[in-house]
């Protein structure tokens, strides 16, 4: 485990309950700088949780650092102007507005001039979301929704992306597209934390992972070796996608 000052989030002894039922037990997760982080594990195993408690959708009991300082009393506002993103499992698009207004709503708290930039930079990233600004949200194939979603989150220009099973219910062609896309991320200094069943995928582009099973991390490591662990190629490596239940 690294120190607090050199990751840029750090979550510690977290727990997230549903009334009675704990859903994320006593986990510690951290993503560095410019690092690709990935959480695998099974339908149900608490992945979604996690990430929305750490946006501050749910609450969680614990401790949640983000770039040095201490998160969890933010609310998701506060946490979006400090740098911090999530993409949702489904998108969460407004899906009567056209691309270009959907993607303006992630700038909402930055100026024009940083505004104009990030537009450029997602339009680059994403060409077919500029051929289609004018387009409604709703009218996009899957593919071209989480694009846009991806684009909006990108707006802000946060320091961390979270992104919550990005491949799901896509062909197999842009899912090597949305994937290719995490790897320039990486390589412009953005951090991503990885919340995906395809877990072969992830674990291809990721730098480390967390197993989870039942709302605990039961392994962590390089992604390499995490890829290589017979118990993960038994488990996870095979698996069909499918949606995580956000339990």
């Amino acid at each position: 485990m690294s120190s607090q000052t050199d990751a840029l989030l750090q979550v510690a002894d977290a727990h997230v309950a549903y009334g009675k039922v704990e859903a994320v037990r006593a986990v510690n997760l951290e993503v560095r700088d410019g690092e690709i982080v990935t959480i695998i594990g099974a339908n149900g195993a608490g992945k979604t949780t996690l990430l929305n408690a750490a946006m501050g959708i749910f609450p969680l009991k614990g401790s949640v650092r983000f770039a040095g300082k201490e998160i969890s009393k933010l609310d998701i506002e506060d946490r979006v102007a400090a740098g911090l993103s999530l993409v949702p499992e489904h998108r969460e698009l407004f899906a009567t507005m056209n691309v270009e207004d959907n993607l303006l709503l992630g700038a909402f708290r930055i100026d024009k001039a940083t505004a104009a930039r990030s537009f450029e930079h997602v339009y680059t990233l994403f060409p077919r979301l500029k051929e289609r600004r004018k387009q409604l949200a709703g009218t996009l194939s899957g593919g071209e929704q989480q694009m846009l979603a991806m684009g909006r989150a990108l707006m802000g220009a946060p320091k961390l992306l979270m992104l919550d099973e990005p491949s799901l219910g896509l062909a197999p062609i842009i899912v090597a597209d949305i994937f290719r896309i995490v790897g320039e991320l990486k390589a412009a200094g953005v951090a991503v934390l990885l919340v995906e069943q395809n877990a072969q995928a992830a674990l291809k582009i990721a730098d480390r992972a967390y197993v989870m099973e039942l709302g605990e991390f039961v392994l962590d490591g390089k992604a390499s070796d995490i890829a290589s662990n017979q118990r993960v190629v038994a488990s996870y490596l095979g698996f069909q996608h499918e949606s995580d239940s956000g339990i």
